[in-house]
């Protein structure tokens, strides 16, 4: 009987196996399920059914069909924020085409096993925000895509090894902050490493000295963040050579000597060197003390001495040279006091839009990014704290409540003329009403009228103009004054002639429009992707848009983009979106309900649509996206009843990656119109593949604003 017995069991053990149809990926995935204490959130793991025949339904997963094989394969895992405690399983190793793995900001103890970096293709590891402890895996660098390291607020330990880092040559973001790691940073492996943008290694127990090729990374941007340390020695002047736009923060650390003056360090602010003590020069309230005095004051300096600097020279002769020396102390400052006052006259702050009004030469919207931020980040008024304390400045010092109050020095417009002006209704929402108004001598100007509210908050709602105020760039609507009073709140704007892109891409009736060329969209995309990366990178307080899409979008008789509604958000939480029908702009300004809009924004980013998220730079980001990919197929995502449905895709984004990831021809997506220009078709799917990096659903891997102009920069060229 025995072997009868054997030999069903064999059977039933066969018919067992023949049921359990999952993948490899998918038996790979079960590792990580079982590898979480049951004690905690399992919530995630519900949906995760070993009789499944694919994960690719799972909560977390992410698929992509991969040619040569029959089944989806697993890209990517983001189970972040989910309080998952546990440990990662090496077998995540064997998902050969994973590329992104997100588990931040869960209670993950352990190691980071060697063997996860057997998945190849992975380009993105967000492992911050756990309890993982132990070195950083040798094996770290093994997958040659990888781009984006983030291991921060964690205990991990140990010395940053160079052979471990030195082949990570691909890595755009490598952040081991709030750490225990030790010993010295390494060097030589950085000049490698072209493509990094984001270098944190702050809140470790780092010693020894910054290495000198760190002024190669000629691709960072942001903060280079080596604060909280014990790093010691001089500061390297080849940090000089990095970009102008990126800021150092070098605090609580051990450095001594003399801060270097040459490159960018000359954008740098106290709070960059604070807490170390042997340091010295500016722009630190601590001079350095001079090498000819300490030699002076040294033994070998004794009247005997041949080589004593100061023998020979008579009383009279110093009395000479000091005051040669202070004369041209004074004439330099004179100079510079000039310089900036003649800027402040100019331009009012930092601007790369020339003399010219709108519509003027195309060559001043041609300007680089960098050269943007560094114009921004050189004059002193950016950047600064102080700067935005909302106190009055220039033309505006001693008025206030109930006055007209103009940023602009150029801006000659007075309150009475307002008064007579004739005035017309551009629009009406939840951030007021918008009027054209056209002032005695011709020239329009745009008028929102805010809320009633915030009576009690006038300083706080002046600081904040202050800010928008200073904001001067071709791509954004300059702001030009500003009225506060008890019952009436205006906001005095320059008036773009051509409507916004809702209208020129879908007519003026919501109706689908193909009046506009491949060339123009793509003029339009690259001037608000400008617009917008300046907001982000060189702004007074790195502004975040919040709403970017179509209707905030204008452009002039030369297509040319502005974005508008920047800051708006923050002055409504001060003053409300009730206007009141009163106030002494009641006879003049036709009184208009403002309808707060009910439909869904589409163009908001998947996190924007929580409850109580706050708002990044990324929302941005995915919103531009968004924006791109309905210029390039024409088609909506948002639902109106004025609309065709034949132009509206409510979920445009799933829309477009479906027909990527199905190979659908690109006529099939793509708006026909664009395709009728010679060349257009290599610069449309260029466009598409930027659009589709704006849109990742993982906000860590969708890239800055920066990159994105830049690389929509070099589409057409």
């Amino acid at each position: 009987m025995e072997p009868s017995m054997f030999s069903a069991l064999i059977v039933l053990l066969f018919l067992v196996d023949t049921t359990l149809s999952l993948t490899p990926d998918g038996l790979s995935l079960l590792s990580l399920k079982y590898a979480v204490d049951q004690s905690s959130d399992g919530s995630a793991f519900s949906d995760w059914l070993d009789t499944d025949p694919t994960p690719c339904r799972w909560t977390g997963i992410s698929c992509m069909n991969i040619t040569g094989f029959s089944d989806p394969r697993v890209v990517g895992i983001t189970l972040s924020g989910k309080n998952l405690r546990g440990y990662i399983p090496s077998e995540l190793g064997t998902l050969v085409y994973l590329r992104r793995l997100n588990l931040h900001s869960n209670n993950f103890r352990g190691s980071i096993p060697s063997q996860l970096f057997n998945a190849t293709s992975l380009h993105s590891l967000f492992l911050y925000g756990n309890n993982l402890s132990g070195p950083l895996p040798p094996s770290i660098c093994n997958p040659l895509r990888l781009q984006n390291i983030d291991l921060s607020n964690n205990s991990l330990s140990g010395p940053l090894q160079k052979d471990y880092l030195k082949n990570c040559r691909q890595l755009q973001r490598l952040i081991l902050a709030r750490n225990r790691f030790e010993g010295e940073i390494p060097a030589g492996i950085w000049s490698d490493m072209e493509n990094l943008v984001q270098l944190d290694l702050s809140s470790n127990e780092l010693t020894g000295s910054v290495p000198d090729d760190f002024g190669k990374l000629k691709s960072l941007s942001g903060t280079l963040n080596l604060s909280f340390n014990h790093l010691s020695g001089k500061i390297p002047k080849s940090l000089g050579e990095l970009p102008v736009t990126v800021s150092f923060d070098l605090r609580n650390n051990n450095f001594s000597g003399e801060i270097p003056q040459t490159g960018s360090f000359s954008n740098q602010g106290p709070t960059a060197f604070l807490n170390n003590p042997l340091l010295c020069g500016f722009p630190l309230q601590k001079a350095c003390k001079n090498p000819g005095q300490s030699s002076a004051d040294s033994p070998n300096s004794g009247p005997g001495s041949e080589k004593s600097p100061g023998k020979g020279l008579s009383p009279g002769l110093i009395v000479l040279i000091s005051v040669a020396d202070a004369a041209g102390v004074a004439f330099i400052g004179l100079v510079v006091v000039y310089i900036y006052w003649k800027k402040k006259d100019d331009e009012d702050g930092c601007s790369c839009t020339g003399k010219s009004n709108f519509g003027g030469n195309e060559k001043r919207h041609l300007c680089n990014l960098c050269q943007l931020c560094s114009c921004a980040c050189i004059n002193g008024g950016f950047g600064n704290e102080d700067s935005d304390s909302g106190e009055p400045e220039n033309g505006e010092r001693g008025k206030g409540e109930g006055d007209l109050v103009a940023i602009d020095k150029g801006f000659t417009f007075e309150l009475d003329e307002l008064l007579r002006a004739s005035a017309y209704v551009l629009g009406k929402s939840g951030l007021g009403i918008v009027y054209k108004v056209v002032l005695g001598n011709g020239i329009p100007v745009a008028v929102r009228r805010l809320g009633e509210g915030g009576d009690q908050r006038y300083k706080e709602f002046a600081a904040e103009i202050q800010a928008i105020g200073r904001v001067k760039h071709p791509n954004v609507v300059k702001l030009r004054a500003y009225y506060w009073a008890a019952d009436e709140k205006l906001l005095i704007s320059d008036f773009i002639s051509n409507g916004n892109l809702a209208s020129a891409l879908r007519g003026r009736n919501g109706q689908s429009s193909s009046s506009l060329s491949w060339t123009t969209r793509l003029k339009i995309a690259k001037g608000t992707a400008r617009g917008l990366a300046y907001l982000h990178e060189c702004s007074p307080r790195k502004f975040v848009h919040g709403d970017i899409k179509p209707s905030n979008i204008l452009l002039d008789n030369e297509s040319q983009a502005y974005i508008s509604d920047f800051g708006l958000n923050r002055l409504i939480e001060i003053t409300g979106n009730n206007p009141s029908s009163g106030g002494f702009m009641g006879g003049a300004l036709p009184y208009m309900k403002p309808v707060p809009t009910e439909r869904s924004n589409n163009y908001r980013a998947p996190e924007a649509r929580v409850t109580g998220s706050k708002l990044t730079q990324k929302w941005d980001v995915y919103s531009f996206g968004v924006v791109l990919l309905e210029l390039l197929t024409g088609k909506s995502p948002e639902l109106s009843p004025t609309t065709s449905t034949s132009v509206e895709v409510p979920d445009l984004v799933r829309w477009v990656r479906k027909g990527f990831e199905d190979e659908n021809p690109l006529s099939d997506m793509v708006d026909p119109v664009l395709l009728q220009e010679v060349h257009a078709k290599k610069e449309v799917l260029a466009a598409f593949h930027v659009a589709l990096a704006c849109t990742e659903p993982d906000p860590e891997v969708r890239p800055r604003m920066k990159s994105v102009s830049e690389n929509l920069e070099r589409i057409g060229t």
